[in-house]
């Protein structure tokens, strides 16, 4: 059976009211078989840099290591429920340390590509897939080669994601693209990779459906091409693990509107 880390970090993301995503993930948890959860506890205080140039880095690095931690003592499936995207970077290196060719697909509205020279803000966040693929400060990072990434429902770049993607060959494939699930799983499989990790960002779907999310992006995907997506690419490469995060809402009872959707991608992972 799965089972859910619950990692409510928000020292991750950029948004102003970066707090929300504490109660997203308690609300998701909420939801969820209480016997199959652990949850990892966040340090209340921000962090320092720690002339890394991520901010809040000294926290995101102690919840890494309690998440790292918290999944090596279990051999069985976790899906990982944030919080901020952070917390898949962690997931994503353990996933990697057990199978030598891993592939990611990443489901996000925005490419999170940057690095602590290039980001605007020096969220850890918009550097998560960045961290994937390219060693950064923070351990565990750069454990998956670009040839196996790939970044799917993503429609706001800055320029230097851009480049990011241009110069290291990032796979992409857009909101529309993911309506074609078969194509999607077709495109894991060409990896070549023996197992797959699949991370969900709840921005990448569209804001009609899904509105408790800091930073949404119009003309997303629809919740039932995602869980399409995700079934199709399961039923091609065995599933090495599964992170869930992005989920900030705005009060008690706009979480209840979000939670259907929330719970029929978590039944998709899990």
């Amino acid at each position: 059976m799965t089972r859910f880390l619950v990692v409510p970090q928000w020292q991750g993301s950029p948004a102003a009211r970066a707090m929300l995503l504490v109660d997203g993930a308690e609300a998701i948890a909420g939801d969820l078989p209480r016997s199959r959860c652990e949850r990892i506890e966040v340090p209340v205080e921000a962090g320092e840099s720690l002339g890394t140039g991520i901010h809040r880095f000294s926290t995101l690095e102690r919840v890494r290591e309690a998440i790292a931690a918290a999944l090596a003592a279990t051999d069985e499936p976790v899906v990982v429920v944030g919080g901020d995207c952070g917390v898949a970077v962690p997931t994503i290196a353990h996933a990697a340390a057990r199978e030598s060719d891993l592939a990611v697909l990443w489901f996000d509205a925005h490419g999170d590509l940057n690095d602590p020279a290039s980001s605007p803000s020096g969220a850890f966040a918009g550097m998560a897939l960045r961290a994937v693929f390219t060693e950064l400060p923070l351990a565990g990072t750069g454990l998956v080669p670009v040839e196996r990434v790939l970044l799917a429902g993503a429609r706001e770049f800055d320029d230097a994601e851009s480049l990011t993607i241009a110069e290291a060959g990032l796979r992409t494939l857009t909101a529309n693209d993911v309506a074609d699930a078969e194509a999607i799983a077709e495109a894991v499989a060409a990896t070549g990779a023996t197992a797959v990790h699949i991370h969900v960002d709840l921005d990448v779907l569209d804001p009609a459906v899904m509105t408790g999310v800091s930073l949404p992006v119009p003309f997303g995907v629809e919740v039932a091409q995602l869980t399409a997506a995700i079934a199709a690419v399961r039923a091609r490469v065995p599933l090495a693990g599964a992170s869930l995060t992005g989920f900030a809402p705005a009060s008690p009872a706009s979480a209840v509107d979000d939670l259907g959707a929330i719970l029929r991608i978590v039944g998709a992972l899990a």
